[in-house]
């Protein structure tokens, strides 16, 4: 171990989120695959998100770190001092300066933690930026703070989980040059179909032959969760037997601006309630997915390479999208894009739920395509490139 690439992962903080998920898999596929070392700061101690407070230890990537012998370690920040952007204290930047003083290579969850890495005397190392958005513009101050790490010198490569996301930062800009496309995995072994989806449906109050549509996401103005309730509305009162699944960081009773769109939506059809399901956040997804006919996304900006559609997916059940960010190329010959109406997204469900042995074969065709094999020995080849480029430059 004496000689293998140090690598520092900075994150903003963990909470319920598709981006934080698969950092953690590439953290820990290239840990446990030889060769490099990995550790993780992270900024934030607990994260108020979505109407959760999130505690580190309470987060399922952070358990899985740690299981898999990952050193996590936090600057102990709390919400209030996210809230009231309170600059860094001169304790947290040495110990920030520590860690990175321990690495061969910094990687950087997002642009959020730039603010950090941009601070006067951090140690100098090779940042490399995982960005897994689309829109780079509409994320406060993280744009600027990566155009002031680039503008320094500080980066040395921006990894991009999706086509659209290189597009639109090149487009804001960031020098192609330093955009690589790695899309996004899933662990095949976990995501992947179950032939018996009657018990899991048992345990959540939904029939064996009913029509199940499932939908990961937090709530969040990117995911329009009032477009998915419109039509979650019309697939209900269309389909006697159909039942909808809402899963997620605020997907729950104590959200209260969720119960506020179910009474808008909703409140003149009480019977239509009964066949809606609120499971909050979930950590068997992949069980729920299997349970499901079709995966769901009515995103309307932001997404880059949805994770659900992929997991869901290779689950079995059918991807449907709004056409937004890469999602339109992942779903392409595996399920369906329609426009952003309640009427069209509730007629693509039904289309795709009679079509689902069409699509099965081609689902599990594509599986290859989706492996977080390929994808973390990609994340490898790049971050060994890129330390390989630096020895060669300091010679």
């Amino acid at each position: 171990m004496a000689g293998d690439l140090r690598i520092l992962s900075i994150y903003e903080g963990f909470f319920a989120g598709g981006a934080r998920a698969l950092h953690s898999a590439v953290v820990r596929g290239l840990h446990t695959g030889g060769g490099q070392r990995h550790t993780v700061l992270s900024i934030h101690q607990e994260m108020r998100r979505e109407t959760m407070l999130q505690r580190m230890e309470d987060d399922r990537c952070y358990r899985l770190l740690t299981a898999d012998g990952v050193p996590v370690a936090s600057l102990g920040r709390t919400p209030e001092h996210l809230a009231s952007q309170a600059p860094f204290s001169a304790a947290e930047l040495d110990e920030a300066a520590r860690h990175a003083e321990s690495a061969d290579l910094i990687l950087s969850l997002k642009e959020q933690p730039l603010r950090l890495v941009n601070q006067p005397g951090f140690p100098r190392r090779p940042i490399v930026v995982c960005l897994h958005r689309s829109d780079p513009e509409n994320q406060g101050s993280a744009l600027a703070e990566l155009k002031t790490a680039v503008a320094d010198g500080r980066v040395a490569a921006c990894i991009c989980c999706a086509e659209s996301t290189r597009d639109a930062y090149r487009a804001a800009g960031i020098p192609g040059s330093l955009l690589h496309v790695i899309p996004n995995g899933v662990d095949l072994g976990r995501f992947r179909p179950v032939r018996k989806r009657g018990p899991l449906r048992r345990s959540l109050g939904v029939p064996t032959k009913a029509k199940v549509i499932a939908f990961a996401a937090r709530y969040d103005r990117m995911k329009h969760v009032s477009l998915f309730v419109r039509s979650a509305r019309q697939f209900l009162k269309q389909t006697p037997n159909g039942h909808v699944l809402m899963c997620g960081a605020g997907m729950s009773r104590a959200n209260a601006e969720l119960c506020g769109d179910l009474e808008t939506i909703l409140g003149d059809e009480p019977r239509l309630l009964q066949r809606l399901h609120l499971l909050g956040v979930r950590h068997d997804m992949e069980l729920v997915y299997a349970a499901s006919d079709v995966v769901a996304l009515t995103s309307s900006f932001g997404e880059a390479a949805p994770l659900c559609l992929i997991e869901g997916a290779m689950c079995g059940a059918v991807p449907v999208s709004t056409d937004i960010g890469d999602s339109a190329a992942i779903v392409a010959g595996i399920g369906l894009v329609t426009p952003p109406q309640p009427d069209a997204i509730s007629a693509a469900w039904t289309e795709a739920i009679a079509r689902r042995p069409e699509f099965a074969r081609p689902l599990a065709q594509s599986r290859e395509r989706f492996s977080h094999t390929r994808m973390i020995a990609a994340y490898a080849t790049l971050i060994e490139q890129i330390h390989r480029d630096v020895i060669t430059a300091s010679i």
